[in-house]
């Protein structure tokens, strides 16, 4: 959820919870779990959720800013999910090293803080605060635990009292932030079960049920905006060889390597695919035939001059068999494009293998450079 978003989310009217009956308080909190339920249980959308713990944090509690900081385990940093107030929009870049300030000390320990007063806690992470423009006279910040792993915290902003911190005020808390573990923790495995759906288990490029979808897509885009793309076709000669001199884990490691160089030398744009076995289809939007069979060349000449497998100490080589094809030049169909570049592929591959060939252009001529 962008923080343009949460500006568009209505305003909530704020009470103070010191105005309200104890009855009408209790009232409202069942209210706040039976919705959150709701959401939990009828819809897998994050956003919905997280969006209604907001607006309960604001109506319930009113702090000055509030803010949602999740966990980047790679880089052991938290960065702002959510953040409601004014500073909000300052806080889009910032990221704090866990055990840093108070919501990183709170996500490294998983324990509650509540600090009234945040010039006598040494924890305290002032540059913040310089960065916001902002005055943070207290804080109370609640890790989000989902059996035992800290995946954020929510932090609240200038919203001690007087009378400090209402122990009513962080029971809701904390049941507002088991509900955002539980949200988060079902986007994150709805996102794992879409990405096995979608991605090739040996080489974790795509699959080629998910490359159907994006074909059918960037044909849309090609038709709509008058672009051209290719694809290139590349199969691994006599990979049976590999795995019949050094079994199968070997064969799947050798795939693993090709797929993660291939996936590094494309652009940011690019597709690659496992189209299966010891094939891989590469997708280049808005890339002529002539810059494919650029690509082509460069894909061919990567496979066959690196030496793979040499962390297993078996320093192996391999040839690639390589075909093209362009749309909407030599087809304007999904299958007609595969077809062809697949043809463009057994062309190389049933006369000397290890070249590259293009749709109705046949076995190409070696470059310039190759030649040199």
């Amino acid at each position: 959820m962008s923080l343009e978003e949460i500006k568009q989310f209505p305003t909530v009217e704020r009470r103070r919870n010191a105005g309200l009956p104890a009855e009408k308080r209790e009232a409202g909190e069942v209210a706040v779990f039976q919705e959150l339920g709701k959401a939990l249980t009828s819809s897998l959308q994050l956003d919905q959720v997280l969006r209604t713990i907001m607006e309960k944090i604001d109506e319930f509690l009113r702090p000055d800013n509030w803010s949602l900081l999740l966990l980047d385990e790679a880089k052991q940093e938290l960065y702002f999910e959510l953040a409601v107030g004014k500073a909000s929009q300052a806080l889009k870049d910032v990221r704090i090293k866990l055990g840093v300030g108070i919501a990183g000390w709170v996500a490294q320990h998983g324990e509650v803080v509540i600090v009234p007063d945040t010039a006598k806690d040494t924890r305290f992470f002032g540059k913040v605060d310089e960065k916001t423009k902002m005055e943070t006279r207290s804080i109370v910040a609640v890790p989000v635990m989902f059996r035992e792993t800290c995946l954020g915290v929510i932090e609240l902003i200038n919203c001690v009292g007087p009378d400090g911190f209402d122990p009513k005020d962080l029971k809701l808390l904390e049941a507002l932030s088991d509900f955002a573990a539980i949200a988060l923790e079902n986007a994150r495995h709805v996102k794992r079960i879409h990405e096995l759906t979608i991605k090739d288990d040996c080489t974790s490029l795509y699959n080629a049920r998910h490359m159907g979808f994006i074909l059918d897509t960037e044909i849309y885009r090609s038709q709509r905006y008058n672009y051209e793309f290719s694809i290139v076709f590349i199969d691994l000669d006599h990979f049976k060889l590999v795995n019949d001199t050094h079994g199968h884990l070997v064969g799947s490691r050798l795939l693993a390597e090709i797929g993660e160089a291939l996936k590094t030398n494309c652009r940011l744009i690019d597709f690659a695919f496992r189209y299966g076995g010891d094939e891989f289809v590469i997708l280049l939007p808005q890339t002529s035939k002539e810059n494919a069979i650029n690509v082509a060349r460069r894909l061919h000449k990567l496979i066959r001059e690196t030496v793979w497998l040499t962390k297993d100490g078996l320093n192996t080589h391999i040839t690639p068999s390589v075909g093209v094809a362009a749309y909407p030049l030599d087809s304007k169909t999904k299958e007609g494009l595969l077809h062809l570049a697949d043809e463009a592929m057994y062309l190389v591959k049933n006369t000397n293998r290890d070249d590259v060939a293009a749709a109705n252009m046949g076995i190409l001529p070696a470059s310039s450079e190759a030649a040199g």
